[in-house]
């Protein structure tokens, strides 16, 4: 199994965090959405474990909620002593909601409202991480007329190409994302910062991409930020006491992808920040890391009914299920690799090679293709591995269809979390 929190039981049915997928689809229905707590709090730990080994006690993991924002997200990231990257004003609500302390919590977004600074500021929100000379004067007018000084963070583009999925690499000159290092931008928005009131700059972030399995790129994006912190010290006369260094340690989807350790890896960055700050007689300012997809993907699964089971000789097969890119969209975005597994039926042959089709009016709507299976039928279950990340996050009403409920799994014990929609939950806002 591509995940230790996956196993086979004595009735042939596929486990989940030490439950019974069968018996949770009978209980629940399908398509459900089913997430492991023992497994977040573990990650969790990994990183405050190994950042307070690899950069001192005053390094802090941000739980970036875009992978997965719910409210007892937040109340487990609250327990754990976690930070949390918030890139919303309703993903600050559903932490506030959950009694998450604000304090700890660093508010991105390249493109904040007025009302979205308004709102944070009025939430509380500790830090902002910000990304525009725009928004660098939205902060100083806003905390300037509450009387307030806002802590700030400059997002910086430190030009760097982590070889992920386009649509995934945040990192480069040319992003949406930060101002520009090597064009000059980066130290313009930093000038502009020392100089506005109601400001006051702690320090300089990054985020070079996702879905990363090899340290090098972070390695390069320490040379690049700390240099960078070291030009603004000897120029402007100001050292950063914060560097975050974002999030993107990758995560195995399909069997074939190599199994990452978050420790070793957080150790590796740890020497070269050591090295950097040593060779620039640069002191070691408090380090951020924004661990998102690393902490939820594999703390999730997805579970759904087959509906038909279509043969088209000489060309490929289709097996339907009962949901699709409305709760799943990241194949049809990204083309995007999941494992999938018959999950009442997991110790028979798999002969069968089938695409996994969504229910939607919409040839793209696909969850996965050229998957091995036995001969499914009409009721069978199919489970999508690795789902927690990037999945109800980003679901959709498509086709009108309600969103799955999400059960969450501790201690071989199951709980409702977020129930699944109905009908008039889709008609609630409308006139």
């Amino acid at each position: 199994m591509i995940s230790s929190n996956i196993s086979v039981n004595e009735t042939s049915h596929l486990c989940f965090a030490g439950v019974d997928v069968t018996a949770l689809a009978a209980r629940y229905g399908t398509p459900l959405y089913l997430l492991d707590e023992d497994r977040i709090r573990e990650r969790c730990r990994t990183y405050k474990s190994a950042m307070a080994a690899a950069f001192g006690p005053r390094a802090l993991p941000l739980y970036a909620g875009k992978a997965l924002c719910v409210r007892d997200l937040y109340r487990i990231m609250r327990e754990e002593e976690m930070g949390i990257d918030v890139v919303s004003s309703g993903e600050i609500y559903t932490a506030k909601s959950a009694g998450f302390p604000m304090e700890r919590a660093y508010f991105h977004g390249n493109g904040k409202t007025d009302a979205d600074v308004a709102f944070a500021m009025e939430a509380g929100v500790g830090t902002f991480v910000c990304d525009s000379r725009e928004e660098l004067d939205a902060i100083s007018r806003f905390a300037t007329e509450r009387g307030i000084t806002q802590r700030v963070l400059l997002r910086l583009a430190p030009g760097i190409d982590p070889h992920t999925h386009r649509a995934i690499s945040t990192g480069s000159v040319d992003s949406k994302f930060g101002a520009a290092i090597e064009t000059g931008g980066a130290e313009a928005l930093c000038r502009a910062a020392l100089s506005l009131s109601g400001v006051r700059l702690v320090g300089f972030h990054c985020h070079i991409g996702s879905q990363i399995f090899d340290t090098a790129p972070f390695l390069d994006a320490v040379r690049i930020m700390f240099s960078f912190a070291a030009d603004m010290r000897e120029r402007l006369g100001y050292t950063a006491e914060e560097i975050n260094l974002g999030g993107g340690l990758g995560v195995r989807y399909l069997a074939e992808h190599p199994t990452i350790d978050y420790a070793a890896c957080i150790a590796e960055i740890g020497t070269a920040v050591t090295e950097a700050c040593r060779a620039l007689s640069f002191p070691l300012p408090a380090i951020r890391m924004e661990p998102g997809r690393s902490i939820v993907a594999d703390a999730g699964m997805t579970v759904y009914t087959v509906g038909s089971v279509k043969e088209i000789p000489g060309f490929k097969n289709y097996v339907a299920v009962d949901g699709g890119m409305p709760d799943n969209p990241r194949y049809a975005l990204y083309e995007s690799p999941y494992t999938v597994l018959p999950a009442n039926r997991m110790n028979e042959k798999r002969d069968f090679v089938c695409s996994i089709a969504g229910r939607c009016c919409e040839s793209g709507d696909l969850i996965q293709e050229g998957v091995a299976l036995p001969r499914l039928v009409r009721g069978d279950l199919v489970a999508v591995l690795t789902t927690g990340a990037y999945n109800y996050s980003m679901a959709s009403n498509y086709n009108r269809i309600p969103r799955p409920p999400m059960v969450l799994l501790s201690g071989g014990h199951d709980r409702l979390i977020v129930r699944r929609e109905s009908f008039e939950d889709l008609l609630r806002n409308e006139l």
